[in-house]
This record gives structure tokens, sequence and C-alpha cells, in this order.
């Protein structure tokens, strides 16, 4: 089964900047739809940037629009989340997920994805 890795959390003070990464453990691995989420302990896991591959439609929140920037390098098959201006409540686990859809702009709901990265931690306090 694929694995999808993300890598790029830590701890920073407020109004510092981030990029995460999510990479298939299969380079052969394609998904349309592919999506960031982030989940507080105690709280839903919601999304914070999705992308359809094919047509690079994206989508934001409000909490986060203007913040953060969903991008894809295909060549090396990456997913890549570049976060500013970050914020205490952006604390969270953070994961990637990626799903075949045949929507344009593809879903901020977590249960239309099928494949789960194990989350890094981001972490923004002074």
């Amino acid at each position: 089964r694929v694995q999808l890795m993300e890598t790029g959390g830590d701890s920073v003070h407020p109004g510092g900047s981030l990029r995460l990464t999510c990479a298939p453990s299969d380079l052969n691995y394609r998904r349309n739809c592919m999506a960031w989420f982030r989940q507080s302990p105690g709280e839903e896991r919601e999304a914070v940037a999705t992308i359809n591959t094919l047509n690079l439609n994206t989508y934001y929140p409000h909490s986060v629009e203007g913040r953060f920037t969903v991008s894809r390098d295909n060549a090396q098959n990456t997913l890549f989340l570049q976060m500013n201006n970050l914020k205490p409540e952006d604390s969270a686990m953070y994961y990637c997920a990626a799903a075949d859809s045949a929507r344009s702009v593809c879903s901020s709901n977590r249960w239309a994805y099928s494949d789960w990265g194990q989350g890094t931690q981001v972490t923004v306090s002074s």
C-alpha cells in the first residue's frame, strides 16, 4: 500500500513561516485531488487547502486564505503547503490526503479522501 509522508512540521513563533511537504512512497502514485488537513486535540479534522492536480483549482477556508498556499511539483510528485504569518491557532497536526474525484474543486470533507499520511506537528507559540 502506498504511503503518504509529510515533513516540515516544526515549532515557530507567531508571524513565522513553514513549508510542509507531502510525498508518496511510490513515485508512480497519482490522485487528482490532494489536500492538507489539520487537527488539534479535541477538534474535528478540517481542510486547510485542496488542489485539483489536473486543473489546479484550489480551495482555502477563510481562516487561512491569504496566508497558506498549496502547490504541487508534478515532476517530483510532491505536494507542498506554504504557511506564512502563522498564528497560535494554526497549531495542530497537519495531514496530507489524496483521492480520485470528478469534482472540479476538490472536496474539503475529510471523508472524501481515501489515502492519508501520518501527520506532521506544527506548533506556533511565543
